[in-house]
C-alpha cells in the first residue's frame, strides 16, 4: 500500500522505489568514507585508493539499500548496472590518463618549428619531424594502396566465389597472419628486398611491404564478414534480372556495403600507422628528409618517438619533448583518419527510403 503525500505525490520509499538522487547521495557518502579511511588507517590520502575504496563501498551499500527498498531483482538489477559503468570507467580510465599525459607533455613543442623542421644538424634543442611525418604518410600510403586492392579481392573470392581447399586454405593463412608478431613481418620485408635488390636494402618501400603484411588480414576479415551479412535477397533479385554475377558484385554487393568497407579499412590503418619494429629494420633511421620511397632510410613517427627516447643527448629533457609532441601527433593523424573514414561511411553509405 502507497502513502500518498499532502501536495498529492507519491512517497517513491512506500512505492518500492528510490528516488533518483538515492545512487548519487550513496556514491558520495562512500566516497567521504573512503576518503576517511584512507587518511586515517592507510597513512595518507590518494585520490585512486580512496576512488577504489568509495567503489568497494559504494556496491554493497547500495545493493542493501536497494534490497531493502525495491526488492531483491531490482537491487541485483542494480548492482549489475553498477558493475557494468564501473567496468567501463575503469576500461576508461587508461585512455583518459594516456590523452593527459600526452597532451600536457607534447603540448610544449607543439609549435610551428616541429612541423617545419627536419633534425639534420640538430642537437639538443629545437628541431622538427616533419622527416618523420613525410615519412609516415608515404609509407603509410604506399601500403594501402597494396593491402586494399588485395585484401578486398581475396574477401570477394571467399564470399562470392570460394569454395573446397582452396578458399578453407586462403582462410587458414589469413588467420594465421592475423597473429604474427610485427617484427617479423619487418624481418620478411628486409629478407625479400635483400633477396631482390641485394643485401643491407633499407627504403620506405621496404617498410610498406612489411605493414601490408600486417594490414591485409585486417582487410580481409572486415571485408568479409561486411560481404557475407548483405542479403541474398538482393544477389538473387539482381540474377533474376540477367545480370551477371560480377556486376552483381560491382553494383549491388560493394555499394551495399561500402559504408562499412570504409570503416574497415581506416581500422586497419589505424592499426599499422603506430607501428615501430618493422619500420626499424625495413625503413631505417635518418634526420634527413627523404620523401623517395625506393631509395634510403626514410623515418616515420613511431620509429622517430623511439629514437627521441631511446637515444638522447646531454639534454634529455628536449628529446623528450620531442617524442611526447610526436606522439601526440600520431594520435592526432588517427584522429583524422577516423573522422575521414566517418565522412565517407555516411556519404557513400546506401540511401534508405524515398
Amino acid at each position: 500500500m502507497t502513502t500518498t503525500l499532502t501536495n498529492g505525490t507519491t512517497n517513491p520509499l512506500t512505492a518500492g522505489q528510490l528516488p533518483k538522487a538515492t545512487t548519487w547521495l550513496a556514491l558520495a557518502g562512500s566516497l567521504i568514507v573512503g576518503g576517511i579511511v584512507d587518511a586515517t588507517a592507510l597513512g595518507g590520502f590518494d585520490p585512486g585508493t580512496t576512488v577504489f575504496l568509495g567503489a568497494v563501498i559504494f556496491l554493497p551499500v547500495m545493493y542493501l539499500i536497494a534490497r531493502a527498498v525495491e526488492g531483491r531483482r531490482a537491487a541485483t538489477d542494480r548492482l549489475a548496472t553498477n558493475l557494468v559503468t564501473g567496468a567501463f570507467l575503469l576500461a576508461l580510465l587508461p585512455l583518459v590518463s594516456l590523452l593527459w599525459e600526452t597532451l600536457s607533455n607534447g603540448l610544449p613543442r607543439f609549435d610551428m618549428q616541429f612541423f617545419t623542421w627536419s633534425m639534420r644538424n640538430v642537437i639538443g634543442e629545437g628541431g622538427g619531424a616533419i622527416h618523420a611525418i613525410y615519412g609516415t604518410l608515404i609509407v603509410t600510403g604506399i601500403a594501402t594502396l597494396i593491402s586494399v586492392p588485395i585484401g578486398l579481392l581475396t574477401a570477394i573470392y571467399l564470399v562470392e566465389y570460394g569454395r573446397g581447399p582452396l578458399a578453407r586454405g586462403i582462410t587458414f593463412f589469413v588467420d594465421v597472419m592475423t597473429g604474427i608478431p610485427s617484427i617479423v613481418a619487418g624481418l620478411f620485408a628486409y629478407a625479400l628486398m635483400a633477396l631482390v635488390f641485394g643485401p643491407g636494402t633499407i627504403n620506405g618501400f621496404s617498410g610498406s611491404l612489411a605493414l601490408s603484411v600486417l594490414m591485409i588480414p585486417i582487410v580481409v576479415r572486415s571485408t568479409e564478414e561486411l560481404l557475407r551479412i548483405v542479403p541474398n535477397e538482393l544477389r538473387e533479385a539482381s540474377y533474376a534480372l540477367g545480370v551477371p554475377k560480377w556486376r552483381t558484385i560491382m553494383s549491388v554487393v560493394l555499394p551495399t556495403s561500402i559504408s562499412g568497407i570504409v570503416s574497415g579499412v581506416i581500422l586497419a590503418i589505424a592499426r599499422i600507422i603506430g607501428e615501430t619494429a618493422p619500420l626499424m629494420i625495413a625503413a631505417g633511421f635518418t634526420n634527413s628528409i627523404n620523401t623517395n620511397p625506393f631509395a634510403n632510410p626514410m623515418m616515420t613517427l613511431p620509429v622517430f618517438v623511439y629514437d627521441q627516447y631511446a637515444h638522447p643527448g646531454i639534454d634529455r629533457i628536449f628529446y623528450n619533448e620531442r617524442a611526447w609532441t610526436g606522439a601526440l601527433t600520431l594520435i592526432l593523424l588517427v584522429m583524422v583518419l577516423n573522422l575521414l573514414g566517418r565522412f565517407i561511411a555516411k556519404r557513400f553509405a546506401p540511401k534508405l527510403g524515398r
